[in-house]
């Protein structure tokens, strides 16, 4: 019996190792052949993000700011709405149109 259950263990070792060398092999190809890897990078671009990329992109996007919590509203916000942050922590807003174009009421620019 202890000789099955190792066996089993064995198994079960090589089955998770033979999965994580796949995830491994699938990420080191890029995310350009992948499009719903979790892990891929924005080019930046409009529709350019899955609706659960905009998280960790705002946090990116917002990393270097005095007034993070705004940033990390108004960003999320125009991400779910524009499905892209643009590149870097300022600026950019060229590489996204509707995150660019969109205003507040004020006129000024509703997303960082």
């Amino acid at each position: 019996m202890a000789m099955a259950g190792r066996l089993l263990l064995v198994l079960a070792f090589g089955a998770l190792l033979a999965v994580s060398l796949a995830e491994h092999e699938v990420l080191a190809r890029g995310s350009e052949e992948h499009d719903d890897n979790v892990y891929r990078v924005s080019k930046g671009g409009q529709g350019s993000l899955k609706i659960y990329q905009c998280s960790p992109e705002c946090a990116r996007r917002c990393g270097d700011t005095q007034y993070k919590n705004a940033c990390l509203k108004f960003c999320n916000k125009c991400c779910a709405k524009c499905l892209c942050v643009p590149s870097g922590y300022y600026g950019n807003k060229a590489e996204c149109p509707c995150y660019n174009n969109w205003k507040t009421k004020e006129g000024g620019p509703k997303c960082p």
